[in-house]
């Protein structure tokens, strides 16, 4: 990955591309979102939201994460992120947040086929993983949709402002159709 610029990627009507400072008031707004607080379990002050920003190119060079906004018609609609990689492993595993202006437009899964094909391309990796709480319907239907298979439930995994949750777990393998 480090040796590579972090690309932009397109499919479907969505454009990725790394995030930059002037996002960080779509960032901050994000995070005020009650339902991205609940299932990311954070709110971001302009400082720190600047902060999540420029901390993206160090996990780029280090290879251990990328994220990605995620636009549509030239405007931030959300994220998707390599929230993890190990590239010996040939893992990794993503998330995703959709604004609510953009929810129910299928913004997520287009996002989550593009980054995914991608990891698969390019990075050669075996393996790209997400997990959810298991009361959160919606992304379950992101990973699906996005032909990420279910393979099973982490009991107690998640910790989220009320409590302990029971996490999803889905997959793609680079041999999935």
């Amino acid at each position: 990955m480090a040796a590579l610029p972090q690309p932009e990627l397109r499919a479907e009507g969505v454009h990725l591309r790394p995030w930059l400072p002037a996002d960080r008031a779509v960032v901050v707004a994000a995070y005020a979102d009650a339902a991205i607080r609940r299932w990311h379990c954070r709110s971001m002050t302009g400082d720190e939201a600047a902060d999540w920003i420029a901390a993206w190119p160090g996990r780029w060079r280090a290879e251990t994460g990328a994220g990605w906004a995620v636009c549509d018609a030239g405007v931030v609609v959300g994220q998707i992120s390599l929230r993890r990689v190990v590239l010996a492993d040939g893992l990794a595993e993503v998330s995703y947040w959709v604004l609510p202006a953009a929810r129910g437009r299928r913004v997520a899964p287009r996002a989550l086929a593009a980054v995914s094909a991608w990891c698969f391309e390019t990075l050669r990796l075996h393996r790209v993983e997400l997990c959810h709480s298991t009361a959160n319907e919606a992304s379950c239907r992101v990973a699906r949709r996005a032909g990420f298979t279910a393979e099973g439930t982490k009991r107690g995994e998640g910790l989220h402002a009320d409590g302990w949750h029971d996490m999803h777990l889905h997959a793609r393998l680079h041999t999935d159709a």
